[in-house]
């Protein structure tokens, strides 16, 4: 790979580079939480039919769930193998993998389109009971969807292309291009083109398949370092077996987040008292959403640490490979810490912004948030370690640790410890320290875990 060593990865100042790289992700990741809040402040004001299209976005999104993370999965894969090659200067195996990863992302493509097809009214009737109303919304919503999902599933695997070789600033522009364009057609179609919750599918399908083609058009024009070839679609049994080796733990981590929240849903369901049970399930809900702004800038970094040390271990320079978890960690805690002090500043307006709860309840709910925002994002910090080691070690190709990692912070230690406190006396505010003892436990053994890798992965490296 004759252009490897003029790869910025490859030469320019570690602190310098995970922050060129690190902040385009960054952006790109909180902006797909804003506009899915977006997405859904439209649909539940349509008016008379809000409620039974909130409904219908709620059954359709566990399939919209698994979607997100087998692609992300997958791309998690590619990218840890194609950064690797590109600094091993395999040319021969980062064909291969560009190929697969197009023809993986075909066969995924060909799942959700038969599902489209036919299993949509059984997936969604399971869930709806006696809501025609809602059920019908909700078959006609993910029937869209999943239909013309080649557009989340083919950016998905593009956007991967352009990160391993670090132009994540084109991934970024391709993101932004589809966001925006959903934000702005949610609103045309569902109010003035008066389409509903099929309004609200069409902007979303349509912003997908604009991101898939600016990423595409960015990959093929500018992304030289990558030699595209027709005979590498072929399929490679090797080659999508080490793609997998890293992508199937990304794929079940990210599967774990709504694993997370129906868990906590139905532990807070538990409190004895109806009204105290239905308050914590409401105000976690929201503040879930804003806790994905810190998540969401965790996983920017996160994927930058995978790129970056990826492809620096592949060339098995290790002063690189050392200083590339240093600021990686680093960078991760000053993102969060910065985001904690923003929350914990502005904790009361946030909760008023995304509380879209009426009705006499609403200052509960909001009050509620409040003491979830300024507990909860005392984790964040620790929170954004356990994510960057998580990082490093799938850049390693370990596969099993930053699963177990994911399931101790989201899962072992979370749902034990919340239901202890369901039964304190002042749950309304002692539950949400859950979240900040589960993040600092699962940090301290991502660190040894870290520790471990280093001495048998770099220390090793000449």
């Amino acid at each position: 790979m004759e252009n490897c060593k003029q790869n910025k990865m490859a030469t320019m100042p570690m602190h310098k580079l995970i922050w060129k790289m690190g902040l385009p992700m960054i952006i790109s990741m909180i902006l797909q939480s804003v506009y899915n809040i977006v997405d859904t402040a439209f649909v539940i004001n349509m008016g008379e039919d809000g409620i039974a299209g909130n409904l219908a976005l709620t059954y359709a999104f566990p399939i919209q769930l698994l979607m997100i993370a087998i692609g992300v999965g997958t791309g998690v894969g590619i990218n840890t193998l194609l950064s690797r090659q590109l600094g091993e200067k395999d040319v021969a195996g980062v064909q291969k993998t560009v190929g697969n990863g197009i023809f993986i992302g075909v066969c995924i493509y060909a799942v959700f389109l038969l599902f489209g097809l036919f299993g949509c009214d059984w997936f969604i009737s399971m869930q709806a009971g006696g809501n025609g109303k809602a059920a019908e919304m909700g078959v006609n919503y993910l029937k869209i969807c999943c239909l013309l999902s080649f557009g989340s599933i083919g950016f998905t695997i593009y956007e991967r292309f352009l990160q391993a070789t670090g132009k994540t600033l084109f991934s970024t522009i391709a993101q932004v291009s589809g966001a925006a364009a959903n934000i702005l057609l949610d609103y045309v179609f569902i109010y003035p083109c008066g389409m509903g919750i099929e309004g609200a599918a069409w902007a979303t399908v349509i912003g997908q398949i604009l991101s898939l083609l600016v990423a595409m058009i960015l990959h093929y024009c500018a992304n030289k370092e990558v030699k595209n070839s027709m005979k590498a679609l072929k399929p490679d049994g090797r080659t999508i077996l080490a793609i997998y080796k890293v992508g199937i733990s990304a794929a079940l981590m990210q599967g774990l987040l709504s694993v997370m929240m129906l868990g906590m849903t139905k532990i807070l369901g538990t409190v004895n008292v109806t009204e105290t049970a239905e308050l914590l399930q409401g105000s976690f809900g929201i503040y879930y959403k804003i806790m994905q702004f810190a998540l969401f800038a965790a996983f920017g970094l996160s994927n930058t640490i995978i790129s970056v040390l990826s492809f620096n271990y592949g060339m098995k320079e290790k002063e690189r490979v050392k200083s590339c978890i240093k600021y990686g960690i680093l960078d991760s805690v000053i993102v969060a810490l910065a985001i904690t002090v923003l929350f914990e500043s502005l904790a009361g307006p946030l909760a008023k912004l995304f509380a879209m709860t009426g009705g006499a309840g609403g200052d509960e709910i909001q009050a509620a948030v409040v003491k979830a925002i300024r507990i909860a994002s005392i984790g964040y910090v620790f929170m954004a370690v356990s994510v960057a080691v998580q990082g490093a070690l799938q850049a390693f190709r370990y596969a099993l640790l930053p699963l177990f990692i994911s399931c101790l912070r989201l899962c072992l230690l979370v749902f034990p410890v919340a239901y202890c406190f369901t039964l304190s006396g002042d749950v309304v505010s002692a539950v949400w320290w859950t979240f900040p003892i589960a993040e600092v436990i699962t940090a301290a053994i991502s660190i040894a875990f870290l520790q471990a890798a280093c001495r048998k992965k770099v220390k090793p490296m000449e």
